[in-house]
């Protein structure tokens, strides 16, 4: 089923269609023109010579424009050197030329100064009205077209510039329509990002109950001993398995776990490298087993939680990459329960005011070990361990209905973009409706 079909039963579509004569956009409404982006838009290049400190745009993937937020990715890091930036005035479209696939485009609603790889464009008045144009540039279809244009290896990371845009027809309606078609699309994504905000506050809350779940298993209750965590596990840091040997392709080897497969939770093997088989009896001692914890000691923290893990029979075998621990608790000690301390906002608090590194963050082993833990007997951290679990799963299974919700209502807000811009749905007689 095409993502329009869902919304024909709501929305007309036009009497009569015809050919666009465009491969990406097919048929459209038999009035609607078909123009180049040049003739709908205009390529801004003012550079901010004076190196002034304005207010400095930031595009996030699927959010949009923010004031400056150093994500230390892309278009995202404010440079040194101000005088290479762009000018962009409130009203301009703002597109990452290199995450422009993923979302990464928005208006801008300031004046100030952006990174030297955003595309600045201003949408010509006589032609587009501005919300239409952003809609345009909104639409999937487009964006997927575009990203094919780019010259980088990845289509998600492929960069794109004026020279691909400017070439490319878009569907131009009147005036008129296109203002009714912006702002039914300003009514009807405002109302779904208001659910999907709802949703996302209901996961932020879960986290925190689930993280207060996971504290009161793991607090040191008044009257107990503790002891640090050294006294409970065997503590490896991973060997630092020469990057000149590592092999692309498994081909019999075995793979490498580095901190880039230490998820939350759980881990990942999408980016994987390998070493070589032959070499194996050499590194013995850092082959992984089943119940093992591993932690990710760089950037131990994403928004997601701790990057602890266990190791399961699916992730075997595999060997032990530096900056990437490996624990495993002596008797009468239970392993769920040290993967819960390490899951805990206690332990964060404890070694974050000592982490290293300025853009990676990064915990020792010594950091990990000195950690106080509750000094109960195994019987007792299997109970509160469980406990703490049955609880946790039940607030990730409303998660995870959450983020169904929320997946399926920017499937919707996707589909509607399209649909609208598109001419897949007739919205002339549309008109906002009465408040209350």
């Amino acid at each position: 089923m095409s993502e329009h079909a869902t919304l024909s039963g709501k929305y007309a579509e036009y009497c009569e269609y015809r050919d666009s004569g465009v491969e990406w956009l097919g048929e459209v409404p038999s009035h609607w023109g078909v123009l180049p982006c040049r003739a709908c838009v205009n390529h801004l290049v003012a550079k901010n010579t004076d190196g002034k400190e304005d207010n400095y745009l930031s595009l996030m993937a699927n959010i949009g424009i923010v004031l400056y937020e150093d994500k230390g990715d892309v278009g995202n890091k404010k440079p040194d050197d101000l005088t290479k930036c762009k000018l962009v005035r409130k009203g301009n479209l703002v597109i990452n030329s290199m995450n422009y696939a993923i979302g990464s485009y928005g208006m801008s609603p300031y004046d100030g100064i952006c990174s030297p790889v955003y595309i600045i464009l201003d949408a010509n008045k006589y032609v587009v009205e501005e919300r239409y144009a952003l809609r345009l540039f909104e639409n999937k279809s487009f964006q997927k077209h575009l990203a094919i244009l780019g010259n980088g290896i990845l289509v998600h990371r492929a960069a794109i510039s004026w020279d691909d845009i400017k070439g490319q027809y878009i569907p131009i309606p009147s005036i008129e329509e296109q203002r009714t078609i912006a702002a039914f699309l300003d009514y009807e994504t405002a109302r779904i990002d208001q659910l999907i905000a709802k949703q996302q506050r209901l996961i932020e809350l879960l986290k925190e109950k689930r993280q207060a779940v996971i504290s009161h298993a793991v607090n040191i209750r008044e009257g107990e001993k503790s002891a640090k965590l050294s006294y409970f596990v065997d503590l490896l840091p991973g060997y630092a398995f020469p990057s000149a040997s590592f092999k692309n392709e498994s081909d019999g080897n075995i793979p490498l776990l580095r901190g880039v497969n230490v998820g939350v939770g759980k881990l990942k093997w999408n980016d994987t490298v390998w070493w070589p088989q032959a070499d194996r009896v050499i590194v013995k001692d850092f082959e992984l087993q089943v119940g093992d914890i591993v932690f990710g000691m760089d950037r131990p923290w994403i928004a997601a939680g701790a990057r602890v893990a266990e190791v399961t029979s699916a992730d075997l075998p595999c060997l032990l990459l530096q900056r990437v621990a490996r624990i495993r608790t002596h008797l009468n000690t239970y392993q769920p329960f040290v993967k819960l301390c390490l899951s805990s906002y206690e332990f964060k608090s404890f070694v974050e005011a000592d982490l290293t590194g300025v853009s990676v963050p990064h915990i020792s082993p010594d950091q990990i070990k000195s950690f106080p833990i509750r000094a109960i007997g195994f019987e007792i951290q299997k109970v509160e361990t469980e406990s703490a679990l049955r609880l946790c799963h039940v607030l990730e299974t409303i998660e995870a209905k959450a983020l169904q919700a929320i997946e399926l209502m920017q499937e919707r807000r996707t589909a509607l973009i399209s649909a609208a811009v598109t001419g897949k749905i007739d919205l002339r007689d549309w008109t906002p409706p009465k408040e209350g």
